[in-house]
């Protein structure tokens, strides 16, 4: 099993990971100000369910494959930055008038939610990442290495959870703030769109 001591050190060197300015919690920032606080938990919970998938793949070995076969690596790679420029188009194409207080539905909810799974998904950089950081904590010495890196998968997820949660609520109440200006809502959606054009290109562009 893994030490007490290892697992705080795993999980603040998790929630340091988390709080670097990278594409997940961009992600959730534009939707919680554009959107509001409801639509960036949503999202969050999405990419942070998409983690069970990394966390899976890595413990069995999967993550090894597709980094091993450059095109399997290529195909996943470029099916994410198309989907991170489709949102921005989607973002652009947005009414100017949207508010971050306009009430999100169960069905927007939804959507959102499974945006967020597609998104991390469709990033295989976060199953090489999984693949390289969770096995530096795990005890070798100890049977079932598989079931420790889940454990440590469901460790990494709930706090990073945790924290875009909290994002969510302060963006949110800077959103609402912005988007009660005249025209804010047309700035704001081409500020997301731009955000995820960058997390696109940044994807499609990595080695």
């Amino acid at each position: 099993m893994i030490e007490s001591a290892q697992l705080l050190y795993f999980i603040a060197a998790s929630v340091a990971l988390t709080l670097l300015p990278g594409p997940d919690i961009l992600f959730v920032l534009s939707i919680s100000i554009s959107q509001g606080k409801k639509a960036g938990m949503a999202t969050a919970s999405g990419l942070c369910t998409g983690l069970l998938f990394h966390t899976t793949a890595a413990a069995l070995g999967i993550s090894a494959i597709v980094y091993g076969s450059a095109l399997a690596f290529t195909i996943v790679k470029y099916a994410g930055a198309l989907y991170l420029i489709y949102l921005a188009f989607k973002a652009i194409k947005e009414s100017g008038s949207f508010l971050s207080s306009f009430e999100i539905t169960e069905t927007d909810v939804y959507l959102l939610y499974k945006r967020g799974i597609v998104m991390n998904i469709l990033n295989p950089k976060v199953s090489l990442f999984f693949l390289a950081f969770l096995p530096q904590f795990v005890n070798t010495g100890s049977a079932n290495i598989p079931l420790q890196m889940i454990f440590l998968g469901i460790v990494f997820l709930i706090q990073a959870l945790f924290i875009f949660f909290l994002v969510s609520i302060f963006a949110g109440l800077i959103g609402s703030r912005i988007m009660a200006m005249p025209k804010a809502g047309k700035y704001v959606n081409w500020a997301k769109a731009g955000i995820f054009s960058i997390i696109g290109l940044e994807l499609a562009l990595s080695s």
